[in-house]
Parts: structure tokens; C-alpha cells; sequence
């Protein structure tokens, strides 16, 4: 879609770039929707459609059709937040969208402590750890708001979606403490039934087990 709407930009007298994101004004608005798919030179929608191609991938292929409403929140989150609080300007590009995937790609992998979502993490921070640079306000030409924001956006939706899309895998005595657990909650106990002589038992000293010996009675002989 962006590189339909660069190129159309190209090949017209048209300025696609005037409907980008102007914060805190009525005609800005519009670019809470558009403001992803505007590019202003070959260099930059290059790079960004690289950048996003690689982690979409990711995404989607380790997170399956969460990767939709990651993508979609990342995309109303970030353009909310630039059209509150950014610098005053005409803001576009792919690149907010590019960090909120980065950020929650590498923090999803921690929250859920699962190995391969971890590798992940770890390719994003090898590929693309330098990208931490663009949340500061270093060159006045490049929105950092929009990679701060996304960055945020990220963060924040890989903590909601935590419990959403792949899982760790338990282990045998994970699922059987849950299952005991479960069953005590069920049957209102709070807590396993423990004898008073080891419950006053000294925690220091050893346990002590006493035992009551009952003569069995035998039954009559029959003949």
C-alpha cells in the first residue's frame, strides 16, 4: 500500500505529503490513517519497507494472526500519541509502525520466557539494536516522536497480549501443581490438611512420626 501511494506520488502533480500528521490541528487528523504510507524520497521508503518486511515476517510467523491487531493497535496507538504531544510539523512514514513491531517483538519474547520467542528478541536486538538512537531528539529532520511512541506502543501491547498467541511449554509437575491447585480452590480448602504434631514441630529440629500400635483380632476358626 505505501509503495502504491509513493509511486502514485511520483508520477502526478500531486502532493500526498500535505495529508500526513500535523498534531493537535482538525486537518491533521487525517493523518492518524495516513500518515504510515507517506514517504518523502526513494531512500526512506526503502529503508522502511525493508526494515518492515523482516519484521513483519517475524511477526507473523511466530505470532500468527496476532500480528493483526498488533499491527492495527500499533498504528492508532502511535498516531494518537504523535497528534497530542508531537512537534508541531507534517509527520509521515512507516518508521513508528517499524518500532512498535521491534518493541513488542523483543519485550514479547521476555514477558512470556519462552526459548524460540527469545531468540527472536535477540535477532531484533542484533539486526536492529542501534534503532534505540532514534528515540532521542538527535536530528531535528526525523520524527522522533513517532519511533519514541511506537516504541511505547510496543511495549505496552506485548504486556497486554502476554497471555495471547504462543506459550511456554509446561512442564509435567507445572501442570500437576495447577491441577492440585485447582482442585483445592474447587472443594473451598485453602490449604493441605497438616497433622498438629508436625505442624508444632520444630522447624529446626527433625520431624518426629508417632505411631499406635492396634492388636488385630483374629477371626474364630471354622471347621
Amino acid at each position: 500500500m505505501q509503495w502504491a501511494v509513493f509511486l502514485i506520488n511520483e508520477a502526478t502533480v500531486l502532493d500526498l505529503r500535505q495529508f500526513g500528521l500535523k498534531p493537535r490541528t482538525l486537518e491533521g487528523l487525517i493523518g492518524l490513517i495516513t500518515y504510515p504510507l507517506l514517504h518523502s524520497s526513494w531512500d526512506h521508503i526503502i529503508n522502511n519497507s525493508v526494515t518492515a518486511v523482516v519484521l513483519l515476517f517475524g511477526m507473523f510467523s511466530f505470532y500468527g494472526r496476532l500480528g493483526w491487531q498488533v499491527l492495527f493497535w500499533s498504528w492508532i496507538m502511535s498516531g494518537t500519541w504523535m497528534w497530542i504531544a508531537a512537534r508541531d510539523g507534517n509527520h509521515i512514514g512507516f518508521s513508528g509502525i517499524i518500532y512498535a513491531l521491534a518493541s513488542f517483538i523483543f519485550f514479547a519474547g521476555l514477558f512470556r520466557k519462552y526459548y524460540r520467542l527469545m531468540a527472536l528478541s535477540g535477532v531484533v536486538v542484533f539486526l536492529y539494536g542501534s534503532m534505540v538512537w532514534g528515540v532521542l531528539p538527535i536530528d531535528p529532520q526525523i520524527s522522533w516522536e513517532g519511533h519514541l511512541f511506537g516504541a511505547v506502543a510496543g511495549l505496552i501491547l506485548a504486556f497486554y497480549y502476554k497471555n495471547v498467541g504462543p506459550q511456554r511449554p509446561k512442564y509435567s509437575w507445572e501442570i500437576e501443581e495447577e491441577l492440585e491447585r485447582e482442585w483445592l480452590e474447587k472443594n473451598g480448602i485453602e490449604d493441605a490438611v497438616v497433622p498438629d504434631e508436625i505442624k508444632n514441630t520444630p522447624s529446626d529440629g527433625p520431624i518426629q512420626v508417632k505411631y499406635t500400635y492396634v492388636e488385630e483380632k483374629k477371626p474364630p476358626f471354622t471347621d
